[in-house]
C-alpha cells in the first residue's frame, strides 16, 4: 500500500481536511494541489517541469467544447422554471388523477420526469414543483412529510433523466460520449419513475388518509377539457424533448448544438405564455453565469489537484487500493458506491464527478467495468446528495419555497423513503447491467488478423520498338510525341514492374 510513498494519501487526506473545513471547493483544490507541487518538486518527487503543463491544461479546461452544452442547458432550464409551463401540466395532471387517492402526488412525479427531460436542472424542477403543488396538497390535507417528500422526490429525478447536466461532465470525466450516457440512462431514469409510482400506489392502499384524493368540488372541469389543458403543455414539451434529445441521439446535433436549440425553445415556451421579459431574461442569464462560472473553476482547481496527485503517482496508489478489495468487480461496486453515499453527505454532485470519479474509472477501468454503465450507477448513486443531510440541495430549494408553518424537520425526514428508493435502484443497476447497456449501440469489434488489403496490381508494360520495356502508364495517357524519334535504350534495364510477372 506504502509502495508509492506517503505523499499521496497526505494529499488526498490534506484535501479532505479543507473540504471539512468549508472552505471554497475550488480554492481548496487548488490551494492543496499547489502546496504539494512545491514539496514534490523539494523532495525530488517529479521535476518542475511537471509544473509547466498547468497553462495548456488550463486551455483545456476552457477550450472544451463539450462543457459548452452546460450553460445552455442551465439557461434552458432557468427560463422554462419561470415561463408557466409547470402550472399548466400540473393544474391538468392534478386534476386528471384527482380522483384516485394520491393523484397528485402522481401527478407531481409525472410532471417532473416532463420537466427533467426539459430542464436538465434539479434546481429549476424542485422549485416549479413546490411553488405549485405544494400549496394544493396542503389544502387538500396531504401528509406533510410525504408532500414534501415526493416533490423533492420529482426533482431529483432530472439528474438521471436527459439531458442531465450530471451525465454530461461524467461524460467527460470518463472520456465517453454524452450521446451514450444520455442512451445509458434511459432504463434507470423508468425504472426510478416507476419506483417512485410504485411507493405512491403502496401508500395510497395501506394509508389513504395520508394521500387523500380531491374532493368533487375542487374538481372543476370536465374530462375533455382536462385532456386539453394537459395537451396544452404537453405537447410543446414533448416537441422540446425531441428538439433537444431527439436531434442528439438522431446523430442531427452534438449536445452544445442541442442545448442551443433548447435555450431558443425555451424563449419560445416562454413567449408562447406570455412570460418572456427582460427581467425574466436577465434573471435566467444571471443563474446561467453564476452556475457556470462555478464549474470553471472547480474544473480549474481540479485539474492542479489532478496533476499533482498524478505526479506523486496518487493515481496508481488508488488503483492499487480500488482493484485489491476482495470480491473483485462486485466489491469493487458496492465499496465505490458506499463511498459516494458518504461522500455526498459533504460535497456535491460537481465535487464528486470532477475530483473522486477521475481517481475510480481508471481502477473500473482495469477491472474490465464498462464506463457508461459505471457512470450512470455513479450518477444514481449522487441523486442522493439532493436528499440527505447537510448538504441536500433539494431539501433547501424546497425549504426556500416553502410556507413557514412547514416544519424543516418534515422536510428531511420526508425524504428518507425516497432516498431508500434511490438506493433501491442503486442496487437494481449492480444486479442488473443490462438496465443500461440494453440502449447502447454495440461497437463493431475488427480483428486485425482477419484484415486484407486488396490492391490492383498494372498490367504488364508492353515493350517498345526499341526493345526495352515501356514504363507503366497506370491509366495516364501517354503524351504526344509530335514526330519526335523514341530515344536509344543502350541496354538500359527496364523499370520496376510492381509485381507484374516479368
Amino acid at each position: 500500500m506504502f509502495e508509492y510513498g506517503p505523499m499521496p494519501p497526505l494529499m488526498f487526506g490534506g484535501m479532505i481536511v479543507f473540504l471539512i473545513l468549508g472552505f471554497p471547493v475550488a480554492f481548496s483544490l487548488a490551494a492543496v494541489g499547489l502546496l504539494f507541487g512545491v514539496l514534490g518538486v523539494a523532495f525530488d518527487h517529479f521535476s518542475p517541469a511537471l509544473l509547466n503543463a498547468l497553462p495548456l491544461r488550463f486551455y483545456g479546461v476552457i477550450s472544451n467544447d463539450l462543457l459548452l452544452a452546460i450553460p445552455f442547458f442551465t439557461f434552458m432550464g432557468a427560463i422554462l422554471e419561470r415561463c408557466g409551463l409547470a402550472e399548466d401540466l400540473l393544474e391538468g395532471s392534478g386534476q386528471l388523477f384527482g380522483p384516485v387517492p394520491g393523484g397528485l402526488a402522481y401527478a407531481v412525479i409525472i410532471v417532473g420526469a416532463v420537466l427533467g427531460a426539459i430542464t436538465g436542472t434539479v434546481a429549476a424542477s424542485v422549485i416549479a414543483m413546490g411553488v405549485v403543488s405544494l400549496p394544493v396538497m396542503m389544502r387538500y390535507g396531504y401528509d406533510m412529510r410525504l408532500a414534501t417528500g415526493v416533490i423533492a422526490a420529482s426533482g431529483t429525478i432530472t439528474q438521471v433523466i436527459p439531458p442531465s447536466l450530471v451525465l454530461i461532465i461524467l461524460a467527460d470525466q470518463l472520456g465517453r460520449s454524452v450521446g451514450d450516457m444520455y442512451a445509458g440512462a434511459i432504463g434507470p431514469s423508468f425504472l426510478q419513475i416507476a419506483l417512485f409510482l410504485g411507493f405512491i400506489f403502496v401508500v395510497s392502499k395501506l394509508s389513504p388518509h395520508k394521500m387523500p384524493p380531491l374532493p368533487p368540488e375542487a374538481r372543476t372541469k370536465s374530462g375533455r377539457e382536462l385532456l386539453w389543458q394537459v395537451a396544452k403543455g404537453m405537447v410543446p414539451s414533448l416537441a422540446l424533448i425531441f428538439l433537444v434529445l431527439g436531434t442528439m441521439f438522431m446523430g442531427l446535433a452534438t449536445p452544445t448544438e442541442a442545448g442551443a436549440m433548447g435555450s431558443v425553445g425555451a424563449i419560445l415556451l416562454a413567449a408562447l405564455h406570455r412570460r418572456l421579459s427582460w427581467t425574466l431574461t436577465r434573471q435566467a442569464m444571471a443563474t446561467t453565469m453564476r452556475l457556470t462560472a462555478m464549474v470553471v473553476f472547480i474544473l480549474i482547481g481540479s485539474t492542479v489537484f489532478s496533476l499533482v496527485f498524478q505526479g506523486m503517482d496518487g493515481g496508481h496508489w488508488i488503483e492499487y487500493l480500488l482493484s485489491h478489495i476482495p470480491g473483485g468487480v462486485v466489491g469493487f461496486l458496492i465499496f465505490v458506491n458506499i463511498f459516494i453515499f458518504f461522500v455526498a453527505f459533504f460535497l456535491d454532485f460537481f465535487e464528486i464527478a470532477f475530483i473522486i470519479v477521475p481517481l475510480l474509472a481508471p481502477a473500473a477501468h482495469a477491472l474490465g467495468i464498462d464506463l457508461v454503465w459505471f457512470g450512470v450507477l455513479l450518477c444514481v448513486n449522487m441523486q442522493t446528495a439532493f436528499m440527505h443531510p447537510p448538504f441536500g440541495f433539494a431539501l433547501f430549494y424546497l425549504r426556500g419555497i416553502a410556507p413557514a408553518n412547514v416544519k424543516s424537520s418534515d422536510i428531511y425526514l420526508g425524504a428518507i423513503p425516497w432516498l431508500g428508493l434511490q438506493l433501491i435502484l442503486v442496487l437494481i443497476l449492480i444486479l442488473w447491467p443490462q438496465s443500461v447497456t440494453y440502449f447502447l449501440k454495440e461497437e463493431a469489434v475488427v480483428d486485425p488478423s482477419t484484415i486484407q488489403l486488396n490492391i490492383p496490381m498494372p498490367d504488364a508494360p508492353a515493350a517498345n520498338p526499341g526493345g526495352a520495356p515501356a514504363a507503366p502508364s497506370f491509366g495516364v495517357p501517354a503524351p504526344p510525341s509530335f514526330g519526335a524519334p523514341a530515344a536509344p535504350s543502350f541496354g538500359a534495364p527496364a523499370p520496376p514492374s510492381f509485381g507484374a510477372p516479368n
